[in-house]
């Protein structure tokens, strides 16, 4: 049996990658089941498929899982740059589902997260094309936090620069989308900052 083959259905499953100790943990329980190694090719690490914990975690951190009610429930509120619209729910989750009054529990916006990030993702693939190949994992994942907020993937200059393999120049771009409601925001000013050294450290 492909041992490689079993650590990708079990990332597939878990829909991310493992730490070195998982590693580690997994290739004991699989020698003690003297599951044969076949020979096959080093895995690249250039080849991102899906947002890892790094990105997730800094979209969740940026995003918060704000108006937590007394009951527990989780409502809707409104974009800060512009006072109104896109009325904005859980970590971040906007859409014509949402507006004032929607009101979700903690276990929707948690899936929903799951649902966005994995849309965004499928996005960031698809604008990137054949450059996907050349993409870091922390790349990959800083993008798809720009993307979650911005939804500009598929027209930023950030994009056209990365796949021009100007990484540089595309790390530059991130601290250009710091603006909501035409106003400088001290939040997105932070988090470009922090996708843009998570983007370097990639590169």
């Amino acid at each position: 049996m492909n041992r490689k083959a079993i650590f990708d259905h079990v990332r597939r499953l878990l829909g991310r990658g493992f730490t070195p100790a998982e590693v580690e943990a997994f290739d004991d329980v699989l020698d003690s089941a003297r599951v044969p190694v076949a020979p096959s090719a080093p895995e690249s690490p250039f080849t991102p498929m899906r947002t890892g914990m790094a990105g997730v975690q800094l979209i969740k951190r940026f995003e918060g899982c704000a108006r937590l009610r007394p009951d527990g429930m989780v409502e809707a509120y409104p974009d800060p740059g512009t006072g109104g619209a896109p009325w904005t729910i859980g970590w971040g989750a906007t859409g014509p589902d949402i507006g004032p009054g929607t009101i979700w529990t903690q276990a929707r916006c948690d899936e929903r997260l799951e649902e966005d990030i994995a849309r965004h993702a499928e996005d960031v693939r698809k604008a990137l094309g054949s450059s996907l190949a050349g993409t870091s994992q922390a790349q990959f994942d800083a993008l798809v936090s720009f993307h979650y907020n911005t939804g500009a993937i598929a027209r930023a200059t950030l994009t056209k620069k990365h796949k021009a393999g100007d990484f540089v120049g595309a790390a530059e771009e991130f601290a250009r989308w710091n603006r909501a409601g035409g106003r400088v925001l001290k939040g997105l000013v932070r988090r470009r900052r922090e996708e843009a050294e998570l983007y370097r450290s990639g590169s």
